[in-house]
């Protein structure tokens, strides 16, 4: 690296570092900020961090398996078939996860989900509802 890419790199890090929430930097400003959620809303956050980084994981090792075959050529076989189901288990577990910690059922996720997409898609799916939608609609 030369001497100007080192300072460039350095100025975007302290860029980086200045743009960045107390949160994100020290662990005590974590600790302090997670505590005092639970305490205000009485959900463990704890919970929900296992179960939003746990759905990416697993998430991103079905992909995995999917890139390899449809990508580099691995074949489909029912191993294969039945390492992605394996997968979705590990994806439902950490879904199952945010659902209890948010103090919801999975039935009521669900049923919130069929709503949101009815209301969404009343005629069935349409490219432009999907992409421009009704203010509220999140």
């Amino acid at each position: 690296m030369t001497e100007t890419e080192q300072k460039q790199f350095n100025d975007y890090g302290k860029f980086v570092i200045s743009t960045t929430s107390d949160e994100s930097l020290h662990t005590l400003a974590l600790i302090s900020r997670l505590h005092s959620l639970q305490e205000q809303h009485r959900i463990e956050f704890s919970q929900l961090l296992t179960a939003s980084i746990g759905m990416q994981a697993e998430s991103g090792e079905f992909s995995e398996v999917i890139k390899k075959i449809i990508f580099q050529g691995k074949p489909f076989t029912e191993d294969e078939r039945f390492h992605l189901m394996r997968e979705l288990g590990d994806v439902l577990w950490y879904w199952v996860q945010g659902c209890t910690a948010l103090g919801y059922t999975p039935q009521q996720v669900m049923e919130e989900n069929i709503n949101k997409l009815e209301k969404r898609y009343p005629d069935g799916f349409d490219i432009l509802r999907s992409e421009v939608r009704e203010e509220g609609d999140i």
